[in-house]
């Protein structure tokens, strides 16, 4: 299986300016240039690690959703989509070009807590590309290894994974069935020019049962109108207005909403 061909080190250092902020106002997490989400704490900013491979390697919780290649390798081109903290990066490859979009969806309304869960929406720029997906979900700065297990879902319906370590769980909807190797889950699939599939992983408290299924576009759409909305009380006109913008979303991802820590 080539998903084990770097399965105990990254290929190179992970160096913290290659990693960007996305964020619920509660938590956020980091995702590497070559498409690993390897920082994650939830449910909030003081919470213990979901994905600690930043600091460690990836069997300390990681998730790669990239191009299905040997080795990872960077994104061809990264940003931020208008004034927001929605990530999208580029791959370009022999067959084609993929887009994969990730963010942290926003608080249903004003006042409510947002649900701490990563959408990563994968488009099809042009041609055909083969994309894989490693979920290594790993509770508790990379101490514990989750039991895995595939709820019983409806015919026809997106796949769902619940991955359980205690108080904690992490819920997995794709449409695609992830493979279940060592407590790491693997798909591969194809996108095509024009066609998109999303992933949308959830933490809950494990007592608390499957959260609800989300619509991937609607969470997009709402997450986009949050971030405008927010970034458009700034009333700064100066030489610099874009990057005093990104300045204060990047402050605003990394404040603790409910306080203002």
């Amino acid at each position: 299986m080539h998903a084990h061909a770097h399965a105990h080190a990254y290929p190179t250092a992970r160096r913290i300016e290659d990693h960007a902020l996305i964020g619920n106002t509660q938590t956020a997490a980091l995702v590497h240039r070559d498409g690993t989400v390897d920082w994650m704490c939830a449910p909030r900013f003081d919470s213990p690690a979901v994905f600690a491979g930043l600091l460690g390697t990836d069997e300390h919780g990681s998730w790669h959703l990239a191009p299905a290649t040997d080795r990872p390798r960077p994104a061809d081109r990264r940003r931020y989509r208008g004034d927001s903290l929605i990530l999208e990066q580029e791959w370009d490859t022999p067959g084609g070009t993929v887009r994969v979009t990730d963010f942290m969806p926003a608080a249903a309304r004003v006042g409510a807590d947002p649900v701490p869960r990563i959408v990563r929406i994968v488009e099809g720029v042009s041609g055909t590309v083969r994309v894989r997906s490693t979920l290594r979900p790993r509770f508790g700065y990379g101490r514990t290894r989750p039991a895995l297990d595939r709820p019983n879902t409806e015919p026809g319906s997106a796949h769902r994974l619940a991955a359980v370590a205690g108080p904690d769980a992490i819920w997995l909807d794709s449409a695609h069935y992830h493979a279940d190797t060592d407590a790491t889950l693997t798909a591969e699939f194809t996108v095509t020019a024009g066609e998109w599939t999303a992933f949308v992983l959830t933490y809950r408290e494990s007592h608390r049962g499957a959260p609800p299924i989300v619509g991937p576009d609607h969470e997009l759409a709402r997450t986009t109108d949050f971030w405008r909305d927010w970034a458009a009380q700034c009333t700064y006109q100066g030489p610099y207005r874009e990057a005093v913008i990104r300045s204060l979303i990047t402050l605003k991802g990394l404040t603790y909403a409910p306080t203002g820590g």
